[in-house]
């Protein structure tokens, strides 16, 4: 959890395979703690072909029922077919938008929303633009994309700098990125 925290979370994401990884995770994570998620993590890479929204969209009902008996993940049914379901919806946003990463920052104007909370109990679970969001993929046909999994999306990605203004990161991850190319 540390290490996920000081180098990864809340760091903008632009690149729509890291998007589909966190939807994939955050949708697994609704209703556990994030470390059981984040210890299986290694396992869903595996399961869900290195989060290639591309393949896992073609999985079949025989990849879905074996996943189900596959430790290394939740092997909970409802959330494996989500995310199927959820591969074949992000591919069609990317074919609308250009990219997931295009359609997803549009909920917050293209740059990240900075907070400034003192305290862990000041951070919401939702927010405005989470439920924007989340209403939207459902209405696309997303599953498992309630507010909240959007908003701890949404945290993830660094489109929310939920950082507390004391943390080392809090900076760390406004700090505008060089592209070498």
């Amino acid at each position: 959890m540390i290490d996920y925290h000081d180098r990864e979370w809340g760091t903008p994401v632009h690149d729509d395979s890291k998007h589909f990884e966190f939807l994939v995770l955050e949708a697994a994570q609704a209703g556990l703690s994030w470390s059981i998620v984040l210890k299986k993590r290694e396992g869903y890479r595996r399961a869900f072909s290195d989060f290639d929204a591309a393949k896992v969209a073609r999985y079949t009902e025989k990849r879905i029922e074996m996943l189900t008996r596959d430790s290394a993940i939740i092997r909970n049914r409802m959330k494996i077919e989500a995310a199927v379901c959820n591969a074949r919806e992000f591919l069609s946003v990317q074919e609308e938008f250009g990219s997931f990463d295009a359609y997803c920052w549009r909920f917050v104007d293209g740059r990240p929303k900075v907070n400034r909370w003192k305290l862990m109990r000041q951070i919401p679970a939702t927010s405005p633009e989470s439920d924007a969001f989340s209403k939207d993929l459902k209405r696309r046909g997303f599953r498992f994309v309630g507010s909240t999994v959007m908003y701890a999306h949404m945290q993830a990605i660094g489109m929310v700098n939920d950082h507390l203004v004391h943390c080392f990161r809090y900076q760390e991850v406004q700090k505008p990125r060089v592209c070498h190319s």
